[in-house]
Formats: structure tokens, C-alpha cells, sequence
């Protein structure tokens, strides 16, 4: 088995030295009706394909693959987006909330009402986790919008994703991480449902200089993208628990093939201006999630919290629901700008979260607490 995955990995190498040679010396191109198609992008998605099934062989990176086949779906919607726009005049972006909604039923079919009971066991980890969420992310997208001087529209995607509540897979690298589980899933949850409430006023806040926020709509939009799903994913696993075992299996799959789908469509639609500010933003998004993690960190110690919170609130602060923030950015008619911040920070926060936990996992806890689980 070891053999099949050297060979894919070599194959992978070799697609690559192809791909940039054909780049370099000005590709070949061959067409399919109108539409110019560079065998360069084909050999630089077979590369990313073969890598992301390559490292699966090996404990260490196969964390990777899954952010590896973003990369091939980015590379596939940058080289050939006019597949990834629309069929027979149908808006392909058109999917997003009904993906999303799945998504979070999915998310709710993983939570109980126990979730919630970590508000009373824990109410100092998840009062300071929550407190630094919704303070440290927003300013620091306001900041870096600023700093950088992008565009209006994009300028308020990187301040959309800075106030988006946490993301499923903070629990995952919390888990990996040797953090709180408990209290990981307990800010997942109690920011999901604040979201409706708190992402809208601060994007009226830090982001009205460069878009027009009407706050209400908003509002609505994540209840219906979020909290009824979330609810009813809820109200099933308290019904039919452990009855549905096909679902346990599925919805992981579901999940991340839809937020493959929407970074897909996101970067066809909005190919031109990746074209002009990608490297920046790329820049921007690192910056983001890193100072995240690490003022997350700091600000809970100072705090005098325990190793394992610091490390959960560190995750859980520097980790965002992309998903969600695409998911507006497309109801407010502007994905092809407002949703490219968020369609880049959700794989460079898988990366930095596997190498923060691969670190974490090996670093021994100082205070020798017992690690918490849910």
C-alpha cells in the first residue's frame, strides 16, 4: 500500500515539473467550441488530485488532503471558470444557501442539549473565549482592511469573515490540539446562535465605510442559514439518535464537498480580482488567522486560564465558519468581491490549525490538568 502512495506522490512531481515547464514556455492550447483550454491547468489539477491521495499514506500530512483538493478545485475555477458560473443561464451561486443550510443541519444533528450545559460548568472559559471571539477577530479584520487599502467590497469580506462565529472545525484541531473539548463544542455553539445578532452589528460597525449593511436583512439571513438548520439538526438527534447511522456517515462527506463547491464557485466568479489582489489577500488571511491564534492565546492567560482553555480559546478565536461568511456575502449580491476573503481564510486556517495542533499535540501540558473531554 505504501508503494501505491510513492507512486501517486512521484506521479504528483511529475505533473508538476509538466505543468510549469508548459507555463514557461507559453503552453499549449487546444479549444472546445469557444473556449480556450490550457493543458497547463489540467496537469496542475491532476498534480494537486494525485498529492491530496499521495500524503494520505502517511500519518502526518494526510490531515492535508482534504485542503489539497481545495487547491485543486481553485485551481480548476481560476483556469476554466466559465464552467463554474452557470448552466443553461441557472447561477450556479444560487446553491449556496440551500448547501449551507444542509451543512448546518449537519452541524445540529452533531450537538445535544449537554452542548449548552458548558455555559454553567465553565462560565469563565466561555464568557473570556466568547468575549475574545467577537473583540479580537473583527478588529483585527477592520485593521488589516485598513492596512492594506483593498478595495471597498473586499476590504469588508476580510472584516465579514473577522466577525463570523466559530467553525466546526476548531473542534477537530481542539480535539487534536490536547485542548478543552468540552468547552471547544461550548463556543462553537453559544457563537453560532449570538451570530445572528452580533456578526450584523459589528459589520454595521466596522464595515458600513465600505458597504452598504442593513441589518435586519442580515440578521434573517444567518437565522435561515444557521439557526433553523442548526435547531432542526438538533431536534433530529434528540428523536432519532443513534437511528440514523447512515447520516452519521454522510454528512461528514456532504460537508466538505459542499464547501469545496462553494470556494469553486466563489473563485470563478470572482477570478479577476483574485488575479489582481490574490497575493495580498493570501498575505491578509494568514496574517489574520495567526494573529488570532496567538492573541487568543495571551489575551486567555492573561486571564490566568489554564494551559488547555488557552489553547482551546487560541483555536477557537483564530478559526472562523467561512462557510457561513460566503454564504452572506453571496445574500448580499456581492460573492464575487465580499466572498473572496472568506473563500481564502477557510483553507489557510485548516492548514495553520493542523500545524498548530501537530505542534500542541506534542508540547505537554505545564499545568498538568486532565484533559477534558466531551
Amino acid at each position: 500500500m505504501t508503494k501505491y502512495f510513492n507512486t501517486l506522490l512521484w506521479n504528483a512531481a511529475s505533473f508538476l515539473v509538466i505543468a510549469v515547464a508548459l507555463v514557461l514556455t507559453g503552453d499549449i492550447h487546444f479549444y472546445i467550441g469557444d473556449d480556450d483550454l490550457r493543458l497547463s491547468g489540467i496537469m496542475f489539477i491532476i498534480f494537486f488530485l494525485s498529492l491530496a491521495i499521495g500524503v494520505r499514506g502517511y500519518p502526518t500530512f494526510k490531515g492535508f488532503s482534504y485542503t489539497i483538493m481545495i487547491l485543486a478545485a481553485v485551481t480548476t475555477s481560476m483556469y476554466y471558470p466559465q464552467y463554474f458560473i452557470s448552466v443553461n443561464g441557472y447561477r450556479l451561486d444560487n446553491l449556496f444557501t440551500p448547501l449551507l443550510q444542509i451543512i448546518m443541519f449537519g452541524m445540529g444533528t452533531e450537538m445535544s442539549l449537554k452542548d449548552f450545559i458548558g455555559v454553567v460548568k465553565m462560565p469563565k472559559g466561555v464568557i473570556v473565549g466568547t468575549l475574545n471571539h467577537f473583540t479580537i477577530m473583527p478588529l483585527l479584520g477592520f485593521t488589516l482592511a485598513n492596512v492594506f487599502d483593498f478595495p471597498p467590497e473586499i476590504a469588508a469580506g476580510v472584516i465579514l469573515i473577522g466577525c463570523s462565529p466559530c467553525g466546526m472545525a476548531s473542534n477537530v484541531i481542539s480535539y487534536l490540539a490536547k485542548a478543552n473539548l468540552a468547552l471547544s463544542i461550548t463556543l462553537t455553539t453559544v457563537s453560532t446562535f449570538l451570530a445572528p445578532i452580533l456578526m450584523p452589528l459589528l459589520m454595521k460597525l466596522l464595515a458600513g465605510q465600505f458597504v452598504e449593511v442593513e441589518v435586519t436583512k442580515m440578521m434573517w439571513d444567518i437565522t435561515k442559514i444557521v439557526i433553523l438548520p442548526v435547531v432542526a439538526g438538533l431536534v433530529f438527534n434528540h428523536f432519532f439518535r443513534g437511528k440514523a447511522h447512515w447520516l452519521d456517515k454522510a454528512m461528514p462527506i456532504v460537508s466538505m464537498a459542499g464547501i469545496a463547491f462553494i470556494i469553486l464557485i466563489i473563485t470563478a466568479n470572482g477570478r479577476n480580482n483574485l488575479l489582481d489582489i490574490g497575493l495580498l489577500l493570501i498575505v491578509s488571511s494568514l496574517i489574520h488567522n495567526t494573529a488570532g491564534y496567538l492573541l487568543g492565546y495571551w489575551s486567555a492567560r492573561l486571564f490566568k486560564m489554564k494551559e488547555q482553555d488557552c489553547r482551546t480559546i487560541a483555536i477557537e478565536v483564530g478559526m472562523q465558519n467561512g462557510g457561513l461568511a460566503s454564504g452572506i456575502a453571496k445574500e448580499m449580491g456581492k460573492a464575487a468581491t465580499v466572498g473572496l476573503a472568506p473563500a481564502i481564510f477557510g483553507p489557510l486556517m485548516n492548514v495553520t490549525g493542523s500545524i498548530l495542533a501537530s505542534w500542541w499535540h506534542r508540547k505537554p501540558i505545564e499545568d498538568k490538568e486532565a484533559v477534558v473531554t466531551a
